[in-house]
């Protein structure tokens, strides 16, 4: 394979010139498989954090004489992403040898499915700021993730050196090859997004891009609008964010339809993201399937799906995001934003459902208001998983069943919730931190009374029917209780001394 020039410093125009031409976008996920042990071998596949090259065997080192064991739950797990979106299972399918020769592959070949996947023909639908659009799934099949090459500037001579670290070398892997159905980066990202939180939300990965359990290589090609022959692919690596695969692919399709408006060739190509220049650099020509000389695994047997098997996982499959947001719409009847957030993850839904399950009318959208505005917030501050919350289940629905009661404030509620231990429910800590309300009428009638003579520009704007007025004088009322007075009963004492003078 011959090295391309760079071409990246060739002037783009922008939006107003690729707006001429069409842009074909196809994306190859590739996400590592939620398993204990690696594909072929017994090793441990978290490898995460270990030191390098501890985590290995001579299955995985690919040493002569050492043979594949192909790891079952790894099957059923990529069978279950193929299910979920919508993919047929064909009977028989069969793993095959993809030969190529880089530095963090030992064997000299990666252990894949070519011709014969494990499932094909899907679909993805997916929003894409308010409209639904559907990218079609061409396949998915199992392989093995190769090793990983870490990079040091040595410091006595300032040159780069690197490292091989096979930790990573025989992780069960599945690549995801979407139909070439997408036609803008912001669809791209939105397609990603959706497909990263079918893969969670199925339990086959952790879809963490930072670890890099959750790769995107994008194609991408443009043709002339109206056209129906696509043009020259070039494929885009080493985007590892939502964000830099919509830069990417943006920066992509103006620097080609820079290229195409000068009457030069787009030539097909695999390309790198250099995210802190903001540019697509060149780096191979792209290879072909022959390139890669693929043969049957002669190790390994064919694999013979069966029909109650596939049944069975088909049957096992949890309510996937879409139709959770849809039921939410329907059962519950919260906000359409509020239901997006809350099946966003799977732990924060099913959290959501077991905090109204008793609750009255009213109590789901109570529910999405705490959790969309409050919980998520102390989430984030907290550093924790989009996947957990700050509250159980049973502590949200005890601060739910004290507001409803009276027993806490709003204003209290927000105070306790970044002071709640692990252990604790929510009315254990406000009366620990004195928080829980004020059932003595008089402390209120004073803290009323205070807040009149203190605001007599309030008072006078109210009585001048200025109502808004007394908004102003209830907040006034609230502080001087600390939060702790109901606002119902604070309303109604103002409402009497002011009506009553």
């Amino acid at each position: 394979m011959s090295a391309s020039p760079e071409t990246a410093s060739h002037p783009t125009t922008g939006t107003a010139m690729a707006s001429d031409y069409e842009t074909v976008i196809g994306l190859e996920v590739h996400s590592q498989l939620l398993t204990q042990s690696k594909m072929y071998c017994g090793c441990a596949a978290d490898y995460a954090g270990a030191e390098p090259n501890t985590h290995n065997c001579p299955t995985c080192l690919g040493l002569p004489g050492a043979l594949p064991v192909l790891n079952g739950a790894a099957v059923e797990l990529a069978l279950r992403t193929g299910l979920a979106l919508n993919c047929s299972i064909p009977a028989h399918n069969k793993l095959d040898r993809k030969n190529y020769v880089y530095p963090d592959l030992p064997k000299g070949y990666q252990i894949s499915q070519y011709d014969l996947p494990l499932c094909v023909d899907g679909a993805l639908t997916f929003d894409v700021d308010g409209e639904m659009k559907t990218c079609g799934i061409t396949r998915v099949h199992i392989e093995e993730d190769t090793g990983r090459l870490v990079h040091h500037v040595d410091p006595a001579t300032g040159a780069e050196v690197s490292f091989v670290d096979l930790n990573r070398s025989g992780v069960p892997l599945m690549e995801i090859v979407g139909e070439p159905d997408l036609r803008s980066p912001e669809e791209a990202a939105a397609y990603l997004v959706a497909l990263r939180q079918t893969l969670r939300y199925i339990g086959a990965s952790t879809g963490n891009m930072e670890d890099g359990a959750f790769r995107c290589d994008a194609n991408v090609s443009l043709r002339r609008r109206g056209e129906t022959t696509f043009g020259a692919k070039v494929e885009i690596k080493n985007m590892n964010s939502f964000r830099a695969v919509e830069r990417a692919l943006r920066y992509e399709q103006e620097r080609q339809a820079a290229e195409l408006d000068a009457c030069r060739t787009i030539p097909q190509e695999t390309r790198g993201w250099v995210e802190a220049r903001g540019v697509t650099v060149g780096q191979r020509t792209k290879e072909q399937a022959n390139d890669y000389r693929y043969f049957p695994e002669p190790d390994l047997p064919p694999l013979l799906m069966d029909e109650a098997m596939v049944e069975g996982v088909r049957t096992s499959l949890p309510e996937l995001p879409a139709e959770r947001r849809r039921r939410f719409l329907d059962q519950y009847g919260v906000k359409p934003a509020d239901a997006a957030l809350l099946t966003t993850e799977r732990e924060v839904a099913d959290l959501f459902e077991a905090a109204v399950e008793s609750g009255g009318t009213g109590r789901p959208q109570q529910a999405a208001n705490w959790i969309v505005n409050d919980l998520m917030g102390l989430q984030s501050a907290m550093g924790l998983p989009a996947s957990q919350l700050p509250l159980t289940a049973v502590q949200l629905r005890d601060l739910l069943d004290a507001l409803d009661a009276g027993t806490l404030t709003p204003r209290a509620a927000k105070d306790v919730l970044p002071q709640i231990a692990d252990d604790e429910l929510p009315t254990e800590a406000a009366a620990r931190l004195n928080l829980l309300s004020i059932n003595d009428g008089d402390v209120v009638e004073q803290a009323v009374q205070e807040a009149l003579a203190a605001n007599e520009a309030a008072v006078a704007d109210y009585r001048a029917g200025k109502k808004a007025a007394l908004g102003r004088l209830i907040g006034e009322t609230m502080k001087r209780t600390g939060g702790r007075a109901r606002p119902d009963q604070v309303r109604e004492k103002l409402t009497a001394a002011l009506d009553g003078q």
